[in-house]
């Protein structure tokens, strides 16, 4: 599924962000140094600060830093999206620190970059404040060393002081833009300080067995024979006690395991999957849930996605899982381009959204968001939906699917939708409920399903 804004707001339209690396002239940072770790997360951190998203930003880095070690690679990602998630404190505490914003946005990145390893790692300030120097110097000519030293020990001196002033800003304490923290708490008022908590913290990684590959009995006796400790989530879903690189999974390469989120993992067992039905997969990529389908049931699959390089992961992903589905890039809303006019027993319908139910996984969604974007997706879903109900056999199912926390996307979308449509039910789950929203939590993430039924004249 697209996870992005169309383009508008600050998010850049360019797809791949200028790099920077440290001046030619000086000398390279020692390999596997933080200076080194802290010098390219900054430069991922500067394109997020100039509108690209982190997935962008990040799609080139290595390829512009291919002497990166791979323990060096590790330490940057932490230090960018540990950054990235309290960015709002990051600003904060810059702000206290500096008279006014700095022009150079890479210094600007750098000095975020070393304030949140203060914070996290106060055991290391004076290596981060040296290392943090060492880099400034080979960027920019070496014009900022001095003002990166002189912040960062002024950071040390009062960082009680500060840390007891930003607690009194709900952006800094709940690392939120406060648009966000508004709307959270107005729709959540139990559970927003727990929602906003979860934001924060780092997902949970969970597996998907593949039945069709082997037993889950086996498959656990696996990972118990490689020392992963796992949870069971249920007979095909488990959540390693300790997260891993997928390269480290054992039988990923070969087709015996999917990573996907507990929440995730639940869209194919709520579009109630019969052997020789016809299901559409309409917003498909990056192919978790896709291949999910696959595994269920016997059915003949069509899988749209828009981007070819997110439809060649559909692919790819069906190669690895041993399935096969058709996989077509186009529009779904364009159903004159891919349509043939024969109806679908079951259609997922996981539309593009505002994913601020995954923002910890997508730390910088928090920050390039703006109100306007949840308006726009709204608007892109309902046209979705009325694109897609057309090709809906009657008697047939739609499954709703976003990773949305707001309303506007979810609930007051499908309400909006059934009161255009005479042909339209809301069907029950199971439990009998007619909608399902998942929050954030230490299994899940924050994910809204509701079930579409199309009545027969």
């Amino acid at each position: 599924m697209n996870r992005r804004p169309p383009p508008a707001g600050r998010t850049n339209q360019r797809n791949t962000p200028p790099r920077h690396r440290p001046d030619a002239a000086a000398s390279p940072l020692p390999a596997g140094s933080l200076g080194e770790a802290l010098s390219v997360a900054s430069d991922a951190l500067k394109a997020v600060l100039e509108g690209f998203a982190l997935n962008d930003g990040l799609a080139g880095l290595w390829q512009a830093y291919p002497e990166l070690s791979p323990a060096t690679r590790g330490a940057v990602q932490d230090l960018l999206y540990g950054t990235l998630r309290d960015f709002g404190r990051g600003q904060a505490i810059l702000a206290r620190l500096l008279k006014t914003p700095l022009a150079e946005t890479r210094i600007t990145a750098l000095l975020l970059v070393a304030l949140h390893r203060l914070e996290v790692r106060p055991d290391t300030a004076h290596t981060v404040v040296d290392q943090t120097v060492e880099a400034a110097s080979r960027l920019a000519g070496g014009g900022f060393k001095g003002l990166v030293n002189g912040v960062l020990r002024n950071a040390l001196r009062t960082w009680p002081q500060i840390v007891a002033a930003l607690d009194e800003q709900e952006v800094s304490r709940w690392r939120h833009p406060a648009w966000w923290i508004a709307s959270v708490r107005r729709n959540w008022p139990q559970d927003w300080p727990s929602i906003l908590g979860a934001n924060n913290a780092h997902p949970p990684m969970s597996l998907r067995i593949n039945r069709l590959r082997g037993s889950a009995v086996a498959y656990r006796s696996t990972l118990e024979s490689a020392g992963m400790a796992f949870e069971d989530l249920d007979e095909y879903a488990l959540r390693l006690m300790a997260p891993c690189p997928v390269a480290q999974l054992p039988g990923y390469s070969e087709g015996l395991v999917t990573v996907q989120d507990w929440g995730a993992q639940q869209a194919a067992a709520l579009l109630d999957l019969h052997d020789g039905q016809r299901v559409l997969d309409a917003c498909a990529a990056p192919g978790g849930k896709t291949g999910a389908i696959a595994e269920s049931a016997k059915v003949e699959l069509l899988a749209l996605e828009l981007e070819p390089a997110r439809a060649q992961r559909v692919r790819d992903t069906l190669v690895r899982l041993g399935l096969s589905a058709e996989v077509r890039t186009v529009d779904c809303r364009d159903t004159e381009a891919w349509w043939d006019g024969r109806s679908f027993d079951r259609i997922l319908a996981d539309v593009p959204c505002s994913a601020s139910g995954v923002a910890r996984r997508h730390p910088d969604i928090k920050w390039l968001r703006r109100p306007e974007d949840v308006v726009r997706f709204a608007t892109i879903q309902a046209e979705i939906l009325e694109a897609l109900w057309i090709t809906l056999a009657p008697g047939g199912k739609m499954l709703y699917l976003t990773c949305s926390l707001f309303p506007e996307e979810n609930g007051a979308q499908l309400a909006g939708f059934a009161a255009r449509h005479r042909d339209c039910v809301r069907a029950p789950f199971p439990d009998g409920s007619i909608e399902r929203q998942l929050l954030p939590s230490s299994q899940h993430d924050g994910f809204y399903f509701a079930l579409l039924e199309k009545t027969v004249r």
